[in-house]
């Protein structure tokens, strides 16, 4: 570092007044704010999200008995943890437009963040206490520890099963929120909000479930006050949100005079679509643009089935073929066909109605921000954990199709994309690094499918009976087999031309 970028400030509370006035700083008084929401999984998507629309209902006036206290299980968090503390809980927002330019602000919204290792006591009295009245989550679709297949509580994941086994949970959200609830009941507190804001079909029945399912475990008598104290919103959020990168960082010293630990980088489309169902309230977030409404589920499956599926459609190919970021995949000519005909021809029918949307154009605005160069999304995050997101995001398209006689053709190419990826190795010859929280299982699958076609899909804790499809099974295999003998670019070419013959005649060979 050079003597001038050391004597660049950091962002804090004393900085705020001397920004420059493109930088939109908080207007409202933070000394106010006071903690009405808990929130698990403090990382860049809930901070250029929710948390941004709080920060945007506060400098309406209103919501300062609607601060965010953050509190972090994983140890990314201790990160978090030294890179807010000494900013006074500020970061910067920055919006970035496809043509370059960016809109910069500052959020103010959180007032306390918490790494439960540091002191579990003080994150569960944060929850007991009496003005916490919400407690979100974006804990990832792998941390609610809930069986692909039939939704039901399993306890497979290492935070989880390390509560389960424990005299006093205290490495879980659920583990931390059972004790804060058990101790809210003792003091006569009352009961919460419970508020999912992970990329899951009803994602209000799957936090329920979660908690529920594990406080069945550890206390079963609690659970009927549980079932009543209580509320499960489901919600809808969208907004594409990468890691945070250097440049992110050289950014604001470049153009504006001072620094950010942790910068949060996204792309200017947000939208949150929230059931009205709270036990002990809520912000007027109606006012700052969120859709309240009484069944998110058509939002839930149109974001999840084009947006979230759409985005394991396309890395996996795009990785094979050697790109680097998801506008460069969007950009590929023969990418972007089979993700048109997954949208039109496989997603779209599984939706249900919604009132002045147009869903294929939905899925084509999609694409447009997908394919903004400015946010440069990498492939290697979106390809990350495909044993928690295929499932939840993709394969309920597939089952739907085998139920109904539809179209199965590129949902089986994209699974055979991630089983090629999964091996390892992409068509370059390069290693892949496979980051999966299943990851040994995923790969040996992989690898036993090149000598027993079809293996891969037998996994029925991620498949469930999706093998036993005559119809699934063909395509999957035939696709397997042209990307092992021709390639990704064989594969999509058939698929997105319709000749989905030319994969099933691979097969055969």
């Amino acid at each position: 570092m050079t003597p001038s970028e050391a004597a660049t400030p950091y962002l804090n509370t004393g900085l705020l007044g001397s920004l420059p006035s493109s930088v939109a700083a908080p207007s409202y008084d933070r000394t106010r704010l006071t903690t009405g929401i808990v929130h698990f999984g403090l990382g860049n998507f809930h901070r250029s999200h929710q948390a941004m629309y709080l920060d945007a209902l506060l400098r309406s006036g209103d919501a300062l008995g609607w601060g965010i206290c953050g509190i972090g299980v994983t140890p990314v968090s201790a990160t978090m943890r030294d890179a807010l503390h000494p900013q006074d809980l500020l970061y910067t927002l920055i919006e970035k437009q496809p043509d370059g330019a960016a809109e910069t602000r500052v959020i103010g919204s959180l007032n306390g963040y918490l790494y439960s290792r540091d002191d579990p006591e003080a994150a569960v009295a944060r929850i007991a206490d009496p003005a916490t009245c919400i407690v979100s989550l974006t804990v990832t679709e792998g941390g609610y520890a809930l069986d692909d297949a039939t939704r039901e509580f399993n306890g497979e994941d290492a935070l989880v099963e390390a509560d389960l086994q424990a005299q006093v949970p205290s490495a879980s959200w659920v583990g931390l929120l059972l004790r804060a609830m058990q101790k809210r009941r003792a003091e006569g507190v009352g009961g919460l909000t419970l508020l999912s804001c992970d990329n899951l079909e009803h994602n209000g029945a799957a936090a329920r479930a979660a908690f529920l399912g594990f406080a069945q475990a550890k206390d079963p008598a609690i659970v009927p006050w549980l079932e009543e104290a209580v509320a499960f919103p489901s919600s809808m959020v969208d907004r594409v949100t990468p890691a945070t990168t250097s440049e992110d960082r050289d950014y604001l010293p470049r153009h504006f005079g001072y620094r950010d630990r942790w910068p949060v980088p996204c792309e200017p489309f947000t939208q949150w679509v929230l059931e009205d169902s709270f036990a002990r309230g809520r912000p007027r977030l109606e006012e700052v643009g969120v859709q309240i409404v009484a069944d998110v589920e058509p939002y839930e499956l149109m974001k999840i089935r084009l947006a979230n599926a759409t985005h394991q459609a396309l890395c996996y190919f795009g990785h094979l073929l050697g790109h680097t970021y998801v506008h460069e995949a969007v950009a590929d000519a023969d990418i972007h066909a089979l993700l048109i005909r997954y949208i039109d021809e496989e997603a779209v029918p599984t939706l249900a109605p919604i009132p002045d949307v147009d869903p294929r154009q939905w899925g084509r605005t999609v694409l447009a921000r997908f394919a903004n160069p400015q946010i440069r999304d990498r492939l290697e995050r979106i390809c990350e954990d495909g044993s928690d997101r295929i499932p939840k995001f993709l394969l309920p398209v597939a089952r739907f199709h085998v139920r109904d006689g539809g179209p199965v053709a590129t949902t089986a190419a994209v699974v055979a994309s991630w089983a090629r990826y999964a091996i390892g190795v992409d068509e370059q010859g390069q290693p892949i690094e496979v980051r999966d929280r299943r990851r040994e299982t995923v790969m040996a699958a992989a690898r036993h499918d090149a000598v027993q076609p079809g293996a891969f899909i037998e996994d029925e804790a991620m498949f469930g009976d999706l093998a036993e499809s005559n119809r699934f099974r063909e395509a999957y295999v035939g696709a397997a087999a042209t990307l092992r003998r021709d390639g990704a670019r064989a594969l999509l070419r058939a698929i997105a031309s319709g000749d989905h013959s030319a994969a099933l005649a691979a097969r055969e060979r």
